[in-house]
């Protein structure tokens, strides 16, 4: 079954992936774009497995896991935003940058509140 987080966790990788298909080629992005890719959906892969955890500690484990690949991507997103022109869809970008950051504060409360148990 499918809760909430997962849903985002998942619509954020795709929205990221459909996302890179707009950047230039350039040698620069193609790092960025392969890393985000990686980052993006390593978050939502962790937290699949955290759902499957065969303990507690495997649970918070994957979760942190999880939160420091939605760290990892929120930098790219930053380092995007940062190093393109104007050009670009900042609308997207930003609800991009934001849904990171509401992703970050949610795994990381999860994951305090596994260390508090």
């Amino acid at each position: 079954m499918e809760n909430d987080l997962t849903r985002r966790l998942f619509d954020f990788a795709v929205k990221v992936i459909k996302f890179l298909r707009t950047l230039p080629k350039s040698p620069e992005t193609q790092i960025i774009r392969y890393q985000l890719t990686k980052s993006s959906a390593s978050s939502g892969s962790n937290y699949e497995e955290a759902q499957a955890g065969s303990s507690r500690a495997d649970f918070a484990n994957k979760v942190r896991i999880s939160l420091r690949e939605m760290r990892e991507s929120n930098y790219w997103l930053r380092l995007i935003i940062s190093i393109e022109d104007d050009q670009m869809n900042n609308n997207e970008l930003d609800w991009l940058i934001n849904e990171s950051k509401e992703l970050k504060l949610i795994l990381g409360s999860i994951v305090q509140k596994t260390r508090k148990v």
